[in-house]
């Protein structure tokens, strides 16, 4: 039986990446530095993954100046909330960038938002219970 374990993106700026997914609900699961390859692994999750749900995987390099090319093949995260402006309104609250309000998707009544964390990975917020 296979599971989901993570999404692994690279970050410039860890400790303000982590901050950015505590906003949205997100703890740091835990924490690996490696000091020989001069990186740092933080797993942020919803919990402890007792429950098998899978994590995002921020990887520091601690030598890294400039920023990632994020690159054109990849589009978002998606995150479930149970009130889509209310998390919106959170994100804004900490400086975040919203590139989406809360509305209903084009052609359908699933609400959903587009934010983006502080390395402009993009992230789709969808109310439950919408979809």
């Amino acid at each position: 039986m296979a599971s989901y374990l993570h999404t692994m993106v690279r970050v410039r700026d860890l400790e303000r990446s982590v901050a950015f997914y505590k906003v949205l609900g997100m703890r740091e699961i835990r924490r690996r530095e490696v000091p020989d390859g001069r990186y740092t692994l933080v797993y942020m999750g919803f919990d402890d993954n007792a429950h098998g749900q899978a994590e995002i995987e921020l990887t520091y390099n601690w030598d890294q100046e400039d920023a990632y090319d994020l690159g054109n093949g990849f589009g978002h995260f998606a995150v479930g909330f149970d009130d889509v402006a209310a998390a919106v309104d959170k994100v804004r609250e900490a400086g975040g960038k919203v590139t989406r309000e809360a509305g209903p998707v084009k052609f359908g009544t699933t609400v959903i938002a587009f934010v983006e964390d502080p390395d402009g990975y993009k992230i789709e917020f969808i109310q439950r219970g919408t979809h």
